[in-house]
């Protein structure tokens, strides 16, 4: 009895002590890093394509990247990344060539979007906004847009500033976070004639699920339906003050959801931040007034033939 007793105690004793040395090294290291493959790309820059850059990326980047005091892309702190996660900042994304991604080739960019794989083979956390469904046309305009010469994205040498990923950030991306296969064939734009398709398109890559619904560690970015609580709301980003703004339930559900909402109270909401007279909005979520009246009553069709949950989210109201 007592040597198996003893046998035991060393069998658990190695089993913590192997898991105490991986996560030490855990710990200790960096985020993953994967093979990078060459990918032949050059982006195709008309005015329309331009144009049409500019308006994805003031709605999916300018929120991280976009700083106050050089009024370019050159990469903030991101106030509303949950501190569970670290020290988030963005990078700088104007065409420097040392500090941003002027000597970078839309190849290595359009890998980066669609897998999260930066060129050095680096993985990106999923605080970085990445489109492994977005449409091939959509993606070519942002890379325009970032090669223009708007003065957003014209080089600054504003260095980056290191993030400091936390243990948990570094643990998830060994588990669940992890880098996308890069699509083998085209990804075309929706019709645009079929609103429900439409709004699908823009609620899943304007990454709308992902803040309205339950958890960032566990969406799902490949397929955002299979998302914990789908757009039933409840997750955490914080405000400019690091406090909780728990995000609403946009499902159909009458008591707790959008169900009872119109199309109009919608777009109301959403492109002008009113509700009934009230904010409807608070710092993360700001106005989409970029996006057309069209565009938001697509989102609300769509989202009225997702399953309704009952989710009842306590609106966060600060002094």
């Amino acid at each position: 009895m007592k040597k198996t007793l003893k046998v035991l105690g060393i069998v658990i004793t190695s089993i913590v002590i192997l898991i105490g040395g991986i996560l030490l090294y855990i710990g200790m290291s960096d985020i993953p890093s994967y093979e990078v493959e060459k990918i032949e790309f050059e982006s195709k820059s008309t005015p329309e394509a331009i144009e049409r850059g500019k308006k994805l990326t003031l709605m999916l980047c300018a929120n991280c990247h976009l700083n106050k005091e050089t009024r370019k892309l050159t990469g903030i702190k991101m106030l509303e990344a949950p501190a569970e996660f670290g020290d988030i900042y963005s990078q700088n994304i104007t065409q420097d060539k040392k500090y941003g991604i002027g000597d970078w080739t839309d190849g290595e960019l359009l890998y980066l979007f669609r897998t999260g794989i930066k060129r050095n083979g680096q993985y990106s956390p999923p605080y970085m906004a990445k489109m492994p469904n977005m449409a091939d046309e959509d993606i070519n305009a942002i890379i325009a847009f970032l090669r223009s010469d708007n003065p957003m994205v014209v080089a600054d040498s504003t260095p980056d500033i290191p993030t400091k990923p936390s243990f948990l950030t570094k643990l998830l991306c060994r588990i669940t976070f992890k880098p996308f296969p890069m699509p083998t064939e085209k990804i075309a734009l929706p019709d645009l004639n079929n609103e429900v398709e439409l709004g699908k398109y823009l609620a899943h890559n304007l990454e709308c699920f992902s803040c309205h619904s339950s958890d960032f560690k566990t969406n799902d970015f490949l397929d955002p339906k299979l998302s914990d609580g789908y757009f039933a709301g409840g997750n955490k980003p914080l405000d400019e003050e690091g406090r909780v703004m728990f995000t609403p339930n946009l499902t159909p559900d009458k008591e707790t959801g959008i169900g009872t909402w119109s199309k109009d109270d919608f777009v109301n909401a959403v492109k002008y931040g009113l509700k009934k007279g009230e904010n409807a909005l608070s710092y993360p979520m700001m106005p989409y007034t970029l996006l057309t009246d069209n565009e938001v009553e697509a989102i609300f069709e769509y989202l009225q033939t997702i399953p309704a949950i009952k989710n009842k989210v306590e609106r966060s109201i600060y002094d």
